[in-house]
């Protein structure tokens, strides 16, 4: 990007200059001497074409003095342009539960469709790092491996849904043991994982405490979320002959003593989502607690742009001088 500068643009004050000789041309021209005759028949004589143009004498002396003032205030374009060097990227990977009570609808339109919203802003405004996604209720799998391409990730986690490709349940560690094994072999210096579930741990052949333990040998830090309310909630409960779900209000448990357990161990922090607000509070908090080192250096290149001002106050200078001293020489 190219902008203009003046590196000494106190030089601009000599403007004052010019509205100052106009004045002292006009006051001198009117200072002329006089001399008293009985005829001027012996005078008389037509204005000559030349004689007309006299006074650009003095405008090619005003101009001149203009641009010599702009010449000296030292114009210069400056391209300027960035390199950024990422110095402490993050590998995120985000465990989403996509267990049936994700349709719950406590948060609204219900809690998966919450969380792929405030999900998807988080993916947005970390584009130096790369992210996974990894999706599991009774079993899991990797739905995208850590990647820096952001468009993937996002049109994966905008087709996440429950879809009975997984058995029904709730496999916490399934899905904290699927997402350290995307991040173990991560060069990163900061490996994170988000585990997101509204259940308790009911399926699943892997222990979470043991998963958490493995993610804490591989440094691997933990934030764990609990999704929903407590109490009672319009969960579903049955599929209606017509393919849709029957809901009903039922009881809501989160295990929040393993969740806290899990984060504990592994550097991380619990958060608890009881409607959209917080949920999105709290993805706002990690995004902060988990910042990017960027290292941002910017480059000027400058380009001297006074040698044509200064030019043509030269030639401005040296045509007065010639006419002065040749076609309006009869005149002065």
């Amino acid at each position: 990007m190219k902008n203009v500068t003046f590196l000494n643009p106190e030089f601009f004050w000599l403007f004052i200059l010019i509205p100052i000789a106009i004045a002292w041309h006009i006051w001198k021209g009117r200072k002329q001497a006089s001399l008293k005759i009985s005829s001027l028949k012996g005078f008389k004589a037509k204005p000559s074409f030349w004689s007309k143009l006299k006074p650009l004498l003095f405008v090619f002396r005003i101009l001149a003095l203009g641009f010599l003032i702009v010449a000296m205030a030292r114009p210069q374009t400056v391209d300027i342009s960035n390199k950024t060097n990422i110095t402490n990227g993050i590998d995120i990977v985000m465990s989403i539960d996509v267990s049936g009570s994700m349709l719950t609808r406590d948060l609204k339109p219900n809690r998966l469709e919450a969380l792929k919203r405030v999900a998807s802003e988080f993916v947005e405004a970390r584009p130096n790092d790369r992210i996974g996604l990894v999706v599991y209720a009774a079993e899991s799998y990797t739905k995208t491996p850590v990647t820096s391409d952001k468009a993937v990730v996002l049109d994966a986690l905008n087709s996440v849904k429950y879809d009975q490709l997984l058995q029904d349940g709730t496999g916490i560690g399934m899905g904290l043991a699927t997402a350290v094994n995307r991040l173990k072999d991560s060069k990163a210096k900061s490996k994170v994982i988000i585990l997101l579930t509204d259940g308790v741990n009911n399926s699943g052949f892997i222990d979470p405490r043991m998963a958490s333990e493995i993610a804490k040998e591989y440094g691997i830090k933990v934030y764990t979320i609990g999704i929903g309310t407590t109490g009672m909630a319009e969960s579903p409960y049955a599929i209606a002959p017509n393919g849709e779900f029957v809901y009903r209000m039922m009881q809501v448990e989160i295990d929040e003593q393993l969740m806290k357990e899990i984060a504990r161990n592994t550097d991380g922090k619990y958060f608890r989502a009881k409607n959209n607000q917080s949920l999105k509070a709290i993805y706002d908090e990690i995004n902060k607690l988990e910042t990017t080192e960027i290292e941002e250096q910017k480059f000027y290149n400058y380009d001297e742009r006074f040698r044509p001002f200064a030019i043509a106050a030269g030639i401005l200078l040296l045509l007065e001088v010639l006419l002065k001293n040749t076609v309006f020489r009869s005149f002065i």
